[in-house]
């Protein structure tokens, strides 16, 4: 479990993070979404001890994550978007980086990377960015993590490889595993992640299940334009719309209008959504 109250960063005089509480239950695959510059990475970071909090708190199951104890971290591991194409390997970093975590598995990271269809057996710096980024992915689904946080894992992947990350998360994560992803590929994740988090300028606008989402909102497929809708657009034969669910209807969600209605009527959405 992590738990974030008030938490606050800058860069110098530039604040990023302002009086931002949510938490972070096990067992879950949390999209980070949110506009450039709004502070996904740098949450990711403070999240996995990399940044220290400027004021309030992250606590991960009761220990501080910028303590770096050993305790913490060999139960998290930190993707971020770039990468480094070391000049070894792939096989042999996985063995001598593997060992930092005590539920990693070596022949888990040989599985993932033949379902990737790369060789371990390549030099990492011979790499393309695609391989060198689906070996990433598996050596850190090898770690056995109780926390993974990911910076737009999906960069650099062509489709199939997409559609192969996908399989993956769902395959090799254990039940409990917490998994943040920051991403801008909604279409990538869409089928994967839940619950939603919606951070905005120094702000969380939004984090909640999927099943809280529809519950209070509808997403209408039709060719009736709708009143009550946050958000509308033209679809080929009709309009996608996100409206007020009142009556409780079930609906598809549609992440990438769910984000738009969001920052379309964000007091709002916060209202409706607070616990």
């Amino acid at each position: 479990m992590i738990e974030i109250k008030n938490l606050v960063f800058s860069y110098g005089k530039t604040p990023v993070l302002d009086n931002i509480t949510t938490s972070l239950e096990e067992g879950r695959i949390y999209g980070l979404l949110g506009e450039n510059g709004v502070g996904k990475t740098t949450l990711l970071t403070l999240l996995c001890g990399l940044k220290k909090v400027g004021e309030g708190s992250i606590v991960t199951d009761g220990e501080i994550p910028f303590d770096r104890t050993p305790s913490l971290l060999e139960k998290q591991y930190y993707l971020p978007d770039e990468v480094a194409p070391i000049p070894m390997k792939a096989a042999d970093y996985a063995k001598e980086r593997g060992c930092f975590w005590p539920l990693f598995d070596n022949a888990k990271f040989t599985e993932i990377m033949r379902e990737f269809e790369v060789d371990p057996d390549q030099k990492m710096s011979q790499m393309s960015a695609g391989q060198l980024k689906k070996t990433y992915i598996s050596f850190a689904l090898a770690t056995g993590a109780k926390y993974l946080f990911m910076d737009e894992p999906t960069n650099g992947l062509d489709i199939p490889s997409k559609s192969q990350f996908r399989a993956a998360i769902m395959k090799y994560t254990p039940e409990d595993c917490t998994i943040v992803i920051s991403t801008h590929q909604v279409r990538d994740l869409e089928n994967i992640i839940d619950p939603v988090i919606i951070l905005d300028k120094r702000d969380v606008l939004l984090n909640a299940s999927v099943e809280e989402i529809t519950s209070k909102l509808y997403f209408d497929y039709g060719t009736t334009i709708r009143e009550d809708a946050l958000y509308r657009e033209l679809l080929p034969g009709g309009f996608l719309q996100v409206c007020p669910n009142p009556d409780g209807e079930d609906s598809k969600v549609n992440i990438e209008a769910l984000f738009n209605a969001v920052h379309s009527h964000k007091d709002l959405i916060k209202d409706m959504f607070k616990k």
